[in-house]
């Protein structure tokens, strides 16, 4: 709901300086939204909606890579023109679909940059790899443990944790037994937050490294106050605010 949010704002803003500018060809957009809760089996009818029903010319979305997946072949079959602000699998890309474009970074491109990071600058030895075993966050996990692997660097830990799961105790002790120099997660604020909390509070004091799903401020609050976020390290784009583009 955060990301969704965010990308309705923007897009609520473009359509609207677009519109005052005359629009495109004379006709003004309108636009249409659609939320699929992060559920593929969702975002498939989500799509059905958007092409049967509203009969969209273009798509921007969706967010989870788990959605664009399933997603796009409905758009793809459709012949819409679909671009997705978030989706970082880089299988988005690799399947064929000329419609299909994306206008963010993929997981092997964060998955080096955290990789050569942990291990150049962090100094790291001993690394655990954990997952919240979906598209984006495996996929995010498993590039940054290839691209640790190429460095010649085996992680001490991989191992997944379930989205919506709130308790990982269990888990935390298993790392804290390791003693690992970093904790490097692939998931999302909602997962990431009681996770380092927990951490924390176990006295496991490892790095605590994530990637773009992280960047928000529901982070703090998911991890319970800013006392356990301080020092939390994660890959992401250049500050879109900072953008010449992005200026007011």
């Amino acid at each position: 709901a955060t990301y969704g949010a965010q990308y309705w704002k923007g897009a609520s803003q473009a359509v609207a300086d677009i519109n005052a500018a005359g629009g495109i060809k004379g006709e003004k957009i309108v636009l249409v939204q659609g939320d699929d809760a992060c559920e593929p089996k969702q975002a498939v009818a989500v799509a059905n909606r958007l092409v049967d029903e509203a009969k969209v010319s273009a798509v921007v979305g969706h967010f989870c890579s788990s959605s664009t997946m399933p997603a796009s072949e409905v758009y793809d079959e459709a012949g819409i023109l679909t671009i997705t602000p978030g989706s970082t699998n880089p299988q988005i890309t690799e399947r064929g679909m000329k419609d299909l474009f994306r206008m963010c970074g993929r997981d092997d491109q964060q998955g080096a940059i955290a990789a050569n990071y942990m291990l150049d600058v962090l100094k790291a030895k001993k690394i655990a790899v954990i997952h919240d075993k979906d598209t984006y966050g495996q996929g995010l996990a498993d590039a940054t443990r290839a691209a640790l692997a190429k460095r010649g660097t085996k992680e001490v830990l991989y191992e997944g944790l379930s989205r919506g799961e709130k308790d990982f105790n269990a888990l935390v002790t298993k790392i804290g037994a390791l003693k690992p120099d970093v904790v490097y997660f692939g998931g999302c604020h909602p997962e990431a937050g009681p996770l380092v909390r927990q951490m924390r509070e176990q006295g496991v004091q490892a790095k605590f490294f994530s990637g773009d799903c992280i960047v928000t401020e529901e982070l703090v609050t998911a991890a319970g106050g800013p006392q356990f976020t301080n020092g939390v390290l994660m890959t992401f784009g250049q500050d879109p605010r900072t953008l010449p583009d992005g200026k007011a």
